[in-house]
């Protein structure tokens, strides 16, 4: 067997909060990352490091699977200076069929925690692109990531799997929402001003929220995003005595450890008078320090702890999710026959060459007889022997291409087929329709 797609992570599933920020990676530093992940595991023939709240994952072409799920593991503990069995355990590692269908369904948002969330695509293609940028990213990743790309768009057209509010910020607000009897008098300080936050914020302006305080490390951004929402930007440097007057902090900041801590907020909550605080922290790295929930009337949740507010309307996605998965299913399938056929075409090209070289054979020892015909009957023998070929070579294609056989057969009843075909070996020749046929999987339609 060739190379083939691999996985190796964890994920929302497999690991806690305090786990996958320990791995997590900022997306400035993701490039970088996959130059030195390549030095470090040459049994990546490519590589992608996909890094966001829910999960962390290196997805690879490679050879040999076992030998990448170990250079990969080895380069995390290294890379993020984490002890391996600190993260070993939560490690999923996918290959082949496992590993194209993880990566449709991760794209579909079918492994989300908030399932149907609309935000992993554009991380997907983020990752894709950074992939590209660092040169890792070769015939295979190029195919299944665009492949994963139409896929969730599939998803997304076919089913009602985004139907409604279902992304992790909007559970955010409603986990507010539903602590507070309203948010009309109650201020929200948002910490940081990206696609994250500002999603947060647009669904709590919907729920009739008119004091908004925007800070980020970029002060125009939150300028921005201040301006656009009618709230109030606050400078970063000088965010903290801001805290005294929020009743819901929302945590989204890019951080490697926490900007909140026990310490501080003590004299925060004296300050308010023990009045309640609700931090929501949706960063992973986490923003707030788990400390913080040991004080008195302050409430903390992370984005883990959010997947009991959103089970109540989990029901409905899921029946969604499973006409989804036929559709996953179904180019999982088309994927593997194109990869398939890569290994195929150099075999399709000599199996071609050599039927041709037969005919060629035959007709040149007639050559003195077919002299002594006219042109249309030459065509004619010139029709019937080409027709011979393209119905043997359809025979043998057919035969190397069914899926019943698996890949492994097919590409040793090739090399069969070559061999007793071309038994000189390393004869060139162009490929026809039939063998460029093996390394496109044409225009399947799912059913």
């Amino acid at each position: 067997m060739g190379e083939t797609v691999v996985i190796l992570g964890v994920n929302h599933r497999t690991a806690p909060v305090a786990v996958r920020e320990r791995l997590a990676y900022a997306d400035g530093d993701v490039v970088a990352a996959i130059t030195r992940l390549r030095r470090a595991a040459p049994a990546l023939g490519e590589a992608a490091l996909l890094s966001t709240c829910n999960r962390v994952e290196i997805i690879a072409v490679a050879a040999d699977a076992e030998r990448a799920w170990a250079e990969a593991g080895e380069f995390l503990a290294r890379d993020r200076g984490v002890a391996a069995e600190a993260f070993a355990p939560a490690l999923y590692r996918y290959r082949e069929r496992a590993a194209v269908r993880h990566l449709f369904r991760v794209g579909a948002s079918l492994d989300s925690l908030v399932v149907g969330e609309p935000q992993i695509l554009g991380q997907l293609k983020n990752a894709y692109a950074q992939s590209a940028e660092a040169g890792a990213a070769g015939l295979v990743l190029h195919r299944a990531f665009h492949k994963a790309f139409s896929v969730a768009k599939r998803v997304r057209k076919a089913t009602l799997i985004g139907h409604g509010a279902v992304s992790v910020a909007a559970a955010a607000v409603n986990l507010a929402n539903k602590i507070f009897d309203t948010l009309t008098d109650k201020t929200v300080l948002l910490l940081g001003a990206g696609a994250m936050a500002e999603l947060t914020a647009r669904n709590l302006k919907r729920l009739g929220v008119q004091s908004l305080l925007v800070t980020s490390r970029t002060f125009d951004n939150a300028v921005a995003l201040a301006r656009e929402l009618g709230g109030t930007a606050a400078p970063y440097d000088n965010f903290k005595p801001y805290l005294r007057l929020a009743d819901v902090v929302i945590g989204s900041l890019a951080v490697t450890r926490p900007v909140i801590g026990p310490e501080e907020f003590e004299g925060v909550i004296r300050d308010r008078r023990y009045r309640p605080v609700l931090l929501i922290d949706l960063g992973v790295p986490r923003n707030f320090d788990e400390r913080l929930n040991q004080l008195e009337n302050v409430y903390l949740y992370d984005i883990d702890d959010l997947s009991g507010v959103v089970a109540e309307s989990r029901t409905d996605r899921e029946r969604e999710a499973a006409k989804a998965e036929t559709i996953v299913e179904f180019e999982v399938g088309a994927f593997l026959r194109w990869l398939g056929g890569l290994e195929l075409v150099p075999a399709i090209k000599d199996i071609r060459s050599s039927v041709e070289q037969l005919r060629d054979f035959e007709l040149a020892r007639h050559r003195a007889w077919l002299a002594t015909l006219g042109p249309a009957e030459r065509e004619r023998i010139e029709a019937l022997t080409r027709g011979l070929v393209n119905k043997l070579l359809h025979r043998i294609l057919s035969g190397l291409r069914d899926d019943s056989a698996g890949a492994l057969n097919g590409v040793h009843a090739a090399e069969i087929a070559r061999r007793l075909l071309a038994p000189e070996a390393g004869v060139d020749a162009p490929l026809d329709a039939a063998a460029e046929e093996a390394a496109e999987d044409g225009d399947d339609e799912a059913p």
